[in-house]
């Protein structure tokens, strides 16, 4: 066996010995504008090479030590629409290359994105996905993951103002601490709802793509993923700086910067955030401001480039969030639209909640394959430093404690990741690799019952039962996906993936009076499960035109498994096991790029049938959740995606989403009966989704892109449901939004306006009734400084 290793590892040093060995070539060229003048600054990229370039101030670049092979080369720069174009390097050749850039007002970009863990173009892409790039995201003003709402058809986003956003693609949606649409920053999973950051900052590029994604993204992909890109430094230095303001006393401010330390070889990226506003609810009991908002945030990178295909990153990130009064909920639906923002409860929950993120990332970017590895820690500490209202009134009945000190409620992940992937153009693209995990999470809270406990039914006052959890869990992955061109035009692809996860979780249960010493109700208990899963995909897309392609594919994910506490209640077993919850997904569709990049429009059928359905359960007043594998969802829908730059300076957008989504088969167990909750609409799923956007750039002044700019969008969401027995219902509504003002090239003033109409509608409901409104008519300004 030794000796076998050891002639691989001579074969393998031979054969890149030999790839070193071939002559290598320099591709040059020009980047000028559509008025012929020199574009400076512009990147210039190889996809998938790790070489990338910037002009200089005659727009002339140059990128050296290439290969001969065919490649995809990508041009961007800020104020221009990006172009891709495929290029071919014969041996000996000199290449020279021309590129002209049209104005971003008057082209739709040509979108890289890394879906797949390779960059390619958003279009030839064999699957729903859609991406928004840094420029739209400041269009569409979005601060929060949960403003993705309709932007991206079929998903639906909110939370109960404690800003854990629950997401939904397709039907499929996060109920749990387990989500179902998983999340990624710069790589990385966020693991949990836990330790998952919702503010927006320094985006780059935002990716979501819909259906499973088990093969590439395993664990918690069953609904599709959330993938954020951040703003990272090159040797384009580069700092901005925003300010925004709004009623409420919104105040946001923003700024930072990326430069090279050392050209080619060090880069610094430091960008921050601190966010502000008073509360949009008043607590009518204490005659105040509840949900009083101050967040923090910060990313960092450093950069280097030890050789010419070696770069090592190290990013960090962290987010601090102080939230007076996190669960803005009224007792019923009545109770919320009868007096809207205004709630009465007698305790305050304030919420202490801080996010650190940690990455390490070393990539190698061959001349036949690229490798990468990632080490990443996350943790999060939140806790209430106030107890929160568990009853939502004025009665001091129940409240909820979990302010214990660490290590109580401070979760901490570890998550590595290896990858290989082909960068050649042979007929056979490959990605391989390999995933690893460990998690902890020790759990401490207490349900306390006051002198009005006996209002609620409960046979006793002012006592505390306390549930004392520590889940550890860790797991590894190994997946594998190829595209093979079987003929010109016809590509095949096929994928898998294996988890397997431990679990392992001590419980134990206590009951306090107050003022005296706890008692133990449930002795330490201890239980472990274990599963694997098998995630494929197979697929085929056929490009019809030189801009079309159509396509079809199958697609597994599947939510981890786990274990949840039954009650309170000693006589109870302490823990019950709860299966993995499984989607499988058929989707066909046309994606299409017409007139030189001047109208996209894409469209997708979909499928989808999801067994041992987990359905969480919230447990009055003792505060727990209780989990179980009990149905079948079938989920089936359409998807159009239209974008379009008619005429110059006119960009209209267009997004609709329509999903059926319904149970099969449900049965639940309510009040010690059996409920039979066959043929219920899925909870968090609008049946049709839409966005339209328009905005029209007028130009006043060509040295410094000097534009007016007004942007309307209208946002239609259809009927949906909070609760599986289809009793809490919001009915269809529209709203709208506004952003105006003055943009150049290094200052814009905008003025904006969101929920115009102050449309009061649930964007969050609890099954037992407790109902959260979304946010009611905000507006205010924008200055934004670029250098």
């Amino acid at each position: 066996m030794t000796r076998l290793f050891t002639l691989v590892v001579i074969a393998f040093l031979a054969s890149v010995s030999f790839i070193y060995a071939q002559s290598t070539l320099t591709i040059s060229g020009k980047i000028t504008d559509s008025r012929s003048n020199p574009v400076s600054a512009a990147t210039v990229a190889l996809l998938n090479t790790g070489r990338t370039t910037v002009t200089d101030d005659n727009g002339v670049f140059n990128l050296r030590n290439i290969i001969p092979g065919k490649y995809t080369i990508r041009i961007s720069a800020v104020g221009y629409a990006a172009i891709s174009k495929e290029i071919s390097v014969a041996p000996g050749a000199v290449e020279n290359i021309d590129f002209i850039l049209q104005d971003a007002d008057n082209r739709l970009d040509n979108i890289v994105v890394t879906a797949q863990k390779k960059e390619e173009q958003l279009q030839k892409i064999p699957f729903s996905i859609s991406a928004l790039t840094s420029k739209e995201v400041k269009e569409y003003r979005l601060w929060n993951a949960k403003d993705l709402t309709a932007i991206i058809p079929n998903l639906y986003s909110a939370n109960s103002g404690d800003e854990r956003n629950i997401s939904s693609i397709r039907g499929i949606g996060t109920t749990s601490y387990d989500p179902a649409v998983a999340t990624y920053i710069d790589g990385v999973n966020q693991f949990t709802l836990d330790t998952y950051t919702s503010q927006l900052m320094d985006v780059e590029r935002i990716e979501v793509l819909r259906g499973p994604q088990g093969t590439l993204y395993g664990r918690n992909a069953m609904g599709g993923v959330i993938n954020i890109i951040t703003k990272q430094p090159s040797d384009v230095a580069g700092a901005f700086a925003e300010i925004n303001i709004g009623n409420y006393n919104q105040q946001r401010y923003e700024a930072g910067f990326r430069a090279p330390l050392i050209k080619g070889k060090l880069y610094l990226g430091v960008a921050g955030m601190y966010n502000k506003r008073d509360g949009y609810y008043t607590n009518t009991y204490r005659n105040q401001s509840f949900d009083k908002q101050n967040t923090y945030a910060g990313n960092y990178y450093l950069k280097y480039k030890p050789a010419d295909k070696w770069m090592i990153s190290l990013n960090m990130k962290h987010q601090s969030n102080r939230n007076d009064g996190a669960f803005t909920l009224s007792g019923s639906v009545d109770d919320a639209f009868e007096n809207p923002y205004k709630i009465q409860q007698n305790a305050k929950g304030r919420m202490i909640d801080n996010t650190l993120f940690s990455a390490l990332g070393i990539t190698y970017s061959g001349n036949t394959f690229n490798f990468s590895s990632q080490t990443a820690y996350q943790s999060n500490y939140r806790y209430y430093q106030d107890p929160v209202d568990g009853d939502f009134s004025q009665l001091d009945a129940v409240t909820i404690i979990n302010n214990y000190g660490k290590p109580w409620n401070k979760v901490k992940t570890w998550t590595q990741e290896f990858k290989l992937n082909s960068n050649t153009a042979s007929p056979l693209q490959w990605t391989v690799g390999t995933y690893m995990f460990a998690d902890n999470r020790p759990n401490k809270q207490a349900t306390h019952y006051g002198e009005d406990a006996g209002l609620l039914g409960v046979p006793d006052v002012n006592f505390s039962t306390i549930n004392i959890t520590t889940a550890k869990s860790k797991g590894i992955a190994f997946y594998g996906q190829a595209t093979y061109t079987i003929v010109e035009n016809l590509d095949v692809t096929a994928g898998v993936r294996y988890d397997y996860e431990h679990k392992q979780y001590n419980l134990m249960g206590e009951y306090q009076k107050d003022g005296d010493a706890p008692i133990t109700t449930t002795p330490d208990t201890s239980a472990a499960i274990h599963y694997g899963a098998f995630s494929p995909k197979v697929g085929i897309s056929y490009k019809i035109a030189a801009s079309s392609n159509i396509y079809a594919t199958y697609s597994r994910g599947f939510r981890t498994g786990g274990m949840t506490q039954l009650s309170s209640d000693p006589s109870q077993p302490p823990l019950y096991k709860y299966n993995p919850e499984y989607s499988n997904n058929v989707e066909v569709g046309i994606k299409n790029s017409f007139f030189n990049e001047k109208l996209h429009a894409n469209l997708a059928l979909f499928l989808t049938n999801i067994t041992g359905v987990q359905v969480p359960t919230l447990v009055l007043p003792d505060a727990i959740t209780i989990i179980r594998n009990a149905g079948k969802l079938r989920s089936k829908g359409v998807e159009l995606e239209l974008s379009a730059a008619p005429v110059k300076g006119l960009q209209i957008s267009y997004n609709l989403g329509y999903t059926d989504a319904s149970y099969a088969n449900l049965k639940l167990s309510q009040n010690g009966a059996s409920v039979n909750l066959d043929g219920k609409k899925q909870i968090f799923t609008p049946d049709v989704t839409s966005m339209l956007a328009a905005q029209y750039s007028y130009s006043i002044g060509t040295k410094q892109h000097l534009r007016l700019v007004v942007r309307g969008e209208w946002t239609y969401l259809g009927k949906q449901y909070f609760d599986l027995s289809n009793n809490i219902v919001q009915n269809p509504y529209s709203l709208l939004n506004t952003r105006f003002g003055i943009a150049s090239k290094y200052i814009d003033l905008m003025f904006w306006g969101c929920n115009l109409t102050g449309k009061k509608y649930i964007a969050y409901a609890y099954d037992f009734g407790a109902v959260h409104l979304g946010d009611p008519k905000t507006y205010g300004a924008t200055l934004a400084f670029r250098l």
